[in-house]
């Protein structure tokens, strides 16, 4: 069978390695895509409900990012901004808009971001091949050989764009880690990042009655917090708020979820304890029902004033109703685990970035190897800031791969 020759070759098909062929491509560089998966994309496709969260218009390499190296990501984000972009999306003329907190959106479908990619790639001769399984890498004298089910090929530069381990569904694998490997790079501990928490104590079958119900909320782990929704689901807790805290969150520690979060704890104790004088008459259930869900409150009820569930506020002790303060401020929960890679948005940890070059994300272990986007060591919160990481990582390599 014949050998291929290219100049710059990628492993995988999904957002940073896409947007590398295309930077690559607009250099003269004769490109080649391959994705084990039967189309590429597909992470796109899915992202944000279908209309893609394709950045963020707040985007702080300081702030957004988790990393070994919390210094790594900043230089190519710098170079390759959300406006960047969002002038790559207005050249294409996608209709986008902007939600909560600077997250920008499709308004039609996540498939125009994919055809865009796809469409600066083809203006640039970039071929790319699905159904490819690499068995064997190869590195030459100048360049690398890559024998897989489609065939033998060598390039000059070899970019590793295979994403990590999240949603194996979407066809994940740990292949790019095993590439690392290979070339001697240190691969630091992965684990599921952006993922739902899941209960086996008391609380699951709580969150079981109230699955699918959404609360304004803020989640508080042992080193962070955030204040955005929380949704109960029928395994425990999802919704932003705890995605974002699960980056920060560890197997053993618990939680507090805060159901009044703009509204200080004492200020939580007052106004109980004025209700009591001006409403007395009134069931606490009742004056809760006003603030929060009433099937919210009726398992609140059930776990933290089920003695005092029929009795008159003036007849509840301001000890019971001060306690009620706390809990609602500070509901102490304890996760079992997360869903897991499953349904990861992210993988935490990856390639150890001390051996690879913030500017170019070239190897420094092996000439001509790169590796951009999920793959590395750096993961972004939620609202946009993968793509942005995967755009800005794969445009820095695209540039000189």
């Amino acid at each position: 069978m014949t050998t291929l020759h290219y100049d710059t070759l990628i492993i995988g098909g999904g957002a940073s390695g896409l947007m590398c062929a295309a930077t690559a491509g607009q250099r003269g560089r004769r490109v080649l895509v391959l994705d084990a998966s039967n189309k590429v994309g597909k992470k796109i496709l899915m992202s944000g409900g279908g209309r893609c969260n394709f950045t963020n218009l707040h985007v702080d390499a300081r702030k957004h990012f988790i990393s070994q190296n919390p210094h790594f990501c900043i230089s190519a984000l710098k170079r390759y901004t959300a406006w960047d972009f969002i002038g790559l999306v207005e050249k294409h003329a996608i209709v986008y808009e902007e939600r909560k907190h600077g997250q920008l959106f499709c308004v039609n479908s996540a498939k125009d971001i994919l055809a865009m990619l796809l469409a600066e790639c083809a203006a640039v001769g970039v071929e790319i091949r699905t159904h490819c399984n690499a068995d064997k890498i190869t590195p030459l004298a100048d360049g690398f050989a890559l024998s897989t089910n489609l065939g033998d090929f060598t390039a000059k530069s070899l970019v590793i764009a295979t994403g990590a381990l999240s949603i194996p569904s979407m066809g994940a694998t740990g292949f790019g880690y095993d590439v690392a490997r290979q070339f001697g790079h240190n691969v630091l501990p992965t684990r599921a990042g952006l993922v739902p928490f899941t209960f086996s104590d008391g609380f699951k079958a709580v969150s079981e009655q109230l699955s699918g119900l959404a609360v304004d909320a803020a989640l508080h782990s042992d080193t962070t917090q955030f204040k955005e929704a929380v949704l109960f689901t029928h395994r425990g807790l999802s919704g932003p708020a705890a995605l974002q805290v699960s980056n920060y969150w560890d197997l053993g520690q618990s939680l507090a979820l805060d159901l009044f979060p703009d509204i200080a704890h004492n200020d939580i104790e007052a106004w109980l304890l004025k209700q009591k004088l001006a409403t007395p008459k009134v069931l606490l259930r009742t004056l809760l029902s006003e603030k929060l869900p009433k099937s919210l409150v009726m398992e609140l009820q059930a776990l933290f004033w089920s003695a005092h569930a029929e009795t008159p506020l003036a007849q509840i002790p301001d000890t019971a109703l001060l306690a009620t303060a706390q809990h609602l401020k500070s509901w102490a929960l304890k996760p079992s685990g997360t869903e897991g890679y499953r349904t990861a948005e992210v993988t935490l940890g990856g390639v150890d970035t001390a051996e690879i070059s913030s500017k170019t994300m070239e190897s420094t272990r092996q000439k001509g190897l790169y590796f951009v986007g999920e793959v590395l060591d750096v993961s972004g919160h939620l609202g946009g800031f993968n793509f942005q990481w995967a755009w800005a990582s794969g445009v820095a390599a695209g540039q000189v791969a």
